[in-house]
């Protein structure tokens, strides 16, 4: 049976890109289409958005959407997410969340609209970067005495918050990984006479420039030596059949708040 799938932010990047991965992944239908009420592709079909002879056609109807949809997939802002989870609690419906920026009282919110329907959070949906994950988790463990941890992370221009919900993921395996806190322990930058380093801290560096889809790196910094764990994505369509994967995982759920690495069944 197929899985049947409603995108928010249909004309973003990511909006597109979920399109197209739709449309190569057996057993996923597109049935509705999402964009704010003031976007000019409103009452168009999703077809003029990607090319194609796709007649389902843009609205900004959320309960309508989910009312012919399994799953609502939403990469779009936070306040957007915020929105769609009620809409999607009063559906009984699904959905799969890969917003950034999210405050901690915003992600409790979504917790909280877990308990009445299934879930999947997380700030990367690709397959690689959940792998790194995993690979952190180990590594932290082995690598727990004598090494100082940093995250480098770089995206596109365009990109609105930082570090980027990755980054913060990745320090969060770290962190959970040495038993620490990461809101304690956590160093967003560095200027002018810093001091000696804390070997307790994690600490982050940003870039943000040009077309740079998204670049991850954890440095293990030890005496002598560093281990490094990186991850590059040269474009987001990883992102985007990460998403229908983890819309699949959900077709058999009644509630729950999951991640990828449920999804991938590396817990």
């Amino acid at each position: 049976m197929s899985v049947k799938v409603a995108i928010a932010g249909v004309s973003g990047r990511m909006g597109r890109l979920l399109i197209e991965a739709i449309q190569q992944t057996p057993g996923v239908e597109l049935s509705a289409a999402l964009d704010r009420a003031d976007s000019p592709f409103i009452g168009r079909s999703v077809g003029e958005l990607v090319g194609n002879a796709c007649k389902v056609t843009i609205g900004s109807d959320v309960a309508a959407a989910f009312a012919v949809a399994d799953c609502l997939i939403d990469f779009t802002r936070p306040e957007g997410t915020l929105a769609h989870i009620e809409h999607a609690r009063k559906a009984k419906k699904a959905m799969v969340i890969g917003t950034t920026g999210l405050k901690p009282e915003e992600k409790e919110i979504i917790a909280q609209a877990a308990r009445e329907i299934p879930v999947v959070f997380a700030p990367n949906m690709s397959v690689g970067v959940n792998a790194v994950f995993k690979l952190l988790d180990v590594a932290a463990k082995i690598l727990a005495s004598g090494y100082d941890v940093e995250v480098f992370e770089a995206h596109h221009r365009f990109k609105v918050d930082a570090p980027s919900g990755t980054a913060l993921r990745m320090g969060e395996v770290v962190a959970n990984a040495l038993g620490r806190d990461l809101e304690e322990c956590a160093v967003y930058g560095r200027e002018g006479v810093t001091g000696e380093r804390d070997a307790q801290t994690i600490g982050f560096a940003t870039v943000r420039g040009g077309d740079i889809v998204g670049d991850h790196t954890v440095m293990f910094c030890g005496l002598g030596e560093r281990v490094e764990i990186s991850h590059k994505a040269g474009s987001r369509m990883p992102y985007a059949t990460g998403a229908l994967r983890a819309a699949a995982f959900l077709q058999d759920k009644q509630n729950g708040l999951y991640d990828m690495q449920d999804v991938l069944g590396l817990k």
